[in-house]
Protein backbone atom coordinates (compact mmCIF):
# COMPACT_ATOMS: atom_id res chain seq x y z
CA UNK A 1 0.00 0.00 0.00
CA UNK A 2 1.86 3.22 -0.84
CA UNK A 3 1.61 6.81 1.02
CA UNK A 4 -0.28 9.28 -0.80
CA UNK A 5 0.05 12.79 -0.95
CA UNK A 6 -1.90 14.57 2.22
CA UNK A 7 -2.41 11.23 4.30
CA UNK A 8 -1.01 11.09 7.69
CA UNK A 9 2.14 8.57 8.10
CA UNK A 10 0.95 5.77 10.60
CA UNK A 11 1.63 6.26 13.93
CA UNK A 12 4.53 4.02 15.45
CA UNK A 13 3.42 3.01 18.62
CA UNK A 14 5.30 3.91 21.63
CA UNK A 15 7.58 1.65 23.72
CA UNK A 16 6.02 0.47 26.73
CA UNK A 17 9.21 0.89 28.64
CA UNK A 18 10.38 4.09 27.68
CA UNK A 19 6.53 5.46 28.83
CA UNK A 20 7.59 3.22 32.61
CA UNK A 21 10.69 5.28 32.42
CA UNK A 22 9.00 8.49 32.14
CA UNK A 23 6.72 7.94 34.40
CA UNK A 24 8.91 6.55 37.13
CA UNK A 25 11.23 9.25 36.44
CA UNK A 26 8.68 11.87 37.61
CA UNK A 27 7.87 10.03 40.36
CA UNK A 28 11.55 9.39 41.11
CA UNK A 29 11.30 13.64 41.58
CA UNK A 30 8.56 13.62 43.59
CA UNK A 31 6.60 10.76 45.49
CA UNK A 32 9.73 8.12 44.86
CA UNK A 33 12.97 9.59 45.28
CA UNK A 34 15.82 7.79 44.55
CA UNK A 35 13.68 4.45 43.81
CA UNK A 36 11.75 5.75 41.00
CA UNK A 37 14.42 7.37 39.54
CA UNK A 38 16.74 4.46 39.48
CA UNK A 39 13.90 2.21 38.15
CA UNK A 40 13.57 5.14 35.59
CA UNK A 41 16.69 5.00 34.49
CA UNK A 42 17.19 1.17 33.97
CA UNK A 43 13.97 1.51 32.04
CA UNK A 44 15.03 4.01 29.95
CA UNK A 45 17.94 2.07 29.21
CA UNK A 46 15.79 -1.06 28.17
CA UNK A 47 13.84 1.09 26.44
CA UNK A 48 16.34 2.47 23.91
CA UNK A 49 17.68 -1.06 23.37
CA UNK A 50 14.45 -2.25 22.29
CA UNK A 51 13.76 0.82 19.78
CA UNK A 52 16.86 0.41 18.10
CA UNK A 53 16.20 -3.31 17.85
CA UNK A 54 12.89 -2.79 16.53
CA UNK A 55 14.15 -1.47 13.20
CA UNK A 56 11.75 1.27 13.43
CA UNK A 57 8.28 -0.37 14.02
CA UNK A 58 8.46 1.04 17.67
CA UNK A 59 8.63 5.08 18.60
CA UNK A 60 9.15 6.78 22.00
CA UNK A 61 13.06 7.60 21.74
CA UNK A 62 12.50 10.72 23.46
CA UNK A 63 10.11 9.44 26.00
CA UNK A 64 13.16 7.04 27.35
CA UNK A 65 15.66 9.68 26.75
CA UNK A 66 13.01 12.34 29.47
CA UNK A 67 13.21 9.39 31.77
CA UNK A 68 16.66 8.60 31.41
CA UNK A 69 17.86 12.67 31.94
CA UNK A 70 14.91 13.27 34.52
CA UNK A 71 16.62 9.70 36.18
CA UNK A 72 19.86 11.32 36.37
CA UNK A 73 18.36 14.13 37.56
CA UNK A 74 16.58 12.58 40.46
CA UNK A 75 19.95 10.67 41.57
CA UNK A 76 22.02 13.85 41.56
CA UNK A 77 19.87 15.09 43.68
CA UNK A 78 19.60 11.95 45.66
CA UNK A 79 23.36 12.04 46.00
CA UNK A 80 23.63 15.65 46.94
CA UNK A 81 20.98 15.34 50.06
CA UNK A 82 22.96 12.43 51.28
CA UNK A 83 26.30 14.61 51.27
CA UNK A 84 24.30 17.60 53.04
CA UNK A 85 23.25 15.05 55.81
CA UNK A 86 26.63 13.60 56.00
CA UNK A 87 27.44 17.14 56.74
CA UNK A 88 25.11 17.72 58.69
CA UNK A 89 25.27 15.03 61.05
CA UNK A 90 29.14 15.29 61.43
CA UNK A 91 28.48 18.44 62.91
CA UNK A 92 30.13 20.84 59.75
CA UNK A 93 27.38 22.57 59.03
CA UNK A 94 25.47 22.63 62.62
CA UNK A 95 28.18 23.89 65.12
CA UNK A 96 30.10 26.60 62.52
CA UNK A 97 32.64 23.99 62.39
CA UNK A 98 33.09 24.94 58.95
CA UNK A 99 33.63 28.06 57.49
CA UNK A 100 33.96 29.37 61.10
CA UNK A 101 37.36 27.03 61.58
CA UNK A 102 38.90 28.84 58.62
CA UNK A 103 38.22 32.15 59.83
CA UNK A 104 40.04 31.28 63.04
CA UNK A 105 43.17 30.15 60.91
CA UNK A 106 44.15 34.03 59.16
CA UNK A 107 47.11 35.63 60.89
CA UNK A 108 45.87 38.09 63.84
Amino acid sequence: MSQQYGQPSPQRPNNTMAIISLISSILGLTLLPTIGSVIGLITGYMARGQIRESGGREGGEGLAKAGIILGWIGVGLAVLGICLAILIWAGVLGTGIGLGFCSELTPR
